[in-house]
């Protein structure tokens, strides 16, 4: 296994064990940036591709999935701070094209309360999934360029039946943010990507997260992600690093680093984006699964952790912070993914592992 370390590597080998486990559950490449007390600690292991000796990257690009969501809900919450944006209005004022239920808010988009159906489907209490755009197996390698327009999104969910009445309940939906982010180009006038610049990525010098929009190239350095799947009774396993990212939308399409989530981040939690009104609106979890407006809190041994994690096909991202910023774990994971999501309790071991080194008082010393 190729392993890659700087900053305080040879006083973290409890960093160093968990990220050369995590390639030995199944993942092929990791990056791991931690910010504490005691600096800065980097390190990369696995390989950048299959098959590949190249060395593995600490701060290579890769797509964050659903970590988009708290970049997006941040956008909202300073627009609000502008006074272009009020949390409780109905979105139908800003988008009256869609016909939306007059009761859903802006606030409901960003909490998930919206009752709205997730374009990207449903899983019943049942077990039976209600399809939307595709987004597994052989289907979804043939569509992997394909362009949906965030409206199509849209007006496939609005044709499904509301999951519950608007503010009655929680359901996690990626349309949310899709109409989240039309929001912010229709307040504006300006593409989302313009407005995530202006307000977040030029403010705190990122300079190597992208919303690609309608693009599948991911910037270089980066390691590669895959997808494996059957074909007329054949199993192939492809390269799926290059994506079009718009079947996901603002529920997941940007591209980032180790070291950009960790400015963000510890920027975000330690007050320096967000008014602190804002900021603790946007941390007050409802109270089905712990989530705020775009971001997770969950409560561990060393306290509560505020997170937003994220995956797409083949790549993910982990984005955790201490209430004050003074903490962060950043990552970015990639692997070969397939339509039994087979690495999820991988994955799930991983954060779990992770957040108990860094947050929990079980680092080496």
């Amino acid at each position: 296994m190729s392993t890659h370390f700087s900053g305080q590597a040879q006083d973290r080998p409890n960093l160093r064990k968990a990220i050369e486990e995590l390639v030995e559950s199944g993942f092929v490449g990791v990056q791991l940036r931690v910010n504490d007390e005691r600096g800065e600690w980097v390190g990369g292991a696995g390989a950048r591709e299959l098959g590949g000796s190249d060395e593995p990257l600490t701060n290579g690009h890769f797509r964050i999935g659903s970590s988009t969501k708290n970049f997006v809900a941040t956008t909202v919450l300073l627009l609000v701070a502008e006074g272009r944006i009020d949390l409780d209005a109905p979105v139908d004022d800003h988008l009256p094209e869609f016909g939306l239920d007059r009761r859903i808010t802006v606030r409901m988009l960003l909490q998930h309360t919206s009752g709205i159906f997730n374009h990207t489907g449903e899983l019943e209490q049942d077990g039976t999934i209600v399809p939307g755009v595709p987004w597994r197996g052989k289907e979804w390698v043939d569509n992997r360029f394909h362009t949906y327009r965030p409206e199509e999104l849209v007006r496939l969910s609005s044709s499904k039946p509301a999951r519950f009445a608007p503010g009655t309940g929680w359901s996690y939906a990626n349309t949310n943010y899709v109409l989240a982010r039309l929001v912010v180009e229709k307040v504006t006038g300006r593409p989302f990507a313009e407005e995530l610049r202006r307000l977040i990525l030029a403010p705190l010098g990122m300079t190597g997260t992208v919303a690609p929009g309608a693009s599948p190239e991911i910037p270089e350095p980066h390691h590669h992600g895959y997808y494996r799947y059957e074909d007329a009774g054949q199993e192939l396993t492809i390269d799926v690093t290059r994506q079009n990212p718009t079947w996901v939308g603002a529920g997941g399409d940007l591209i980032s680093t180790t070291r950009d989530l960790h400015t963000y981040f510890s920027a975000l939690n330690g007050g320096k984006l967000l008014p602190a009104g804002l900021l603790a609106e946007m941390r007050t979890p409802e109270a089905t699964v712990g989530y705020g407006l775009g971001v997770f809190a969950q409560e561990t041994e060393g306290g509560t952790v505020y997170h937003h994690n994220g995956a797409v096909m083949g790549s993910a991202a982990l984005m955790y912070s201490s209430p004050d910023g003074g903490r962060t774990l950043t990552a970015g994971l990639t692997w070969v993914d397939d339509a039994d999501l087979s690495i999820a309790p991988a994955f799930q071991a991983a954060q779990q592992r992770l957040v108990g080194e860094v947050f929990c008082g079980k680092l080496s010393r």
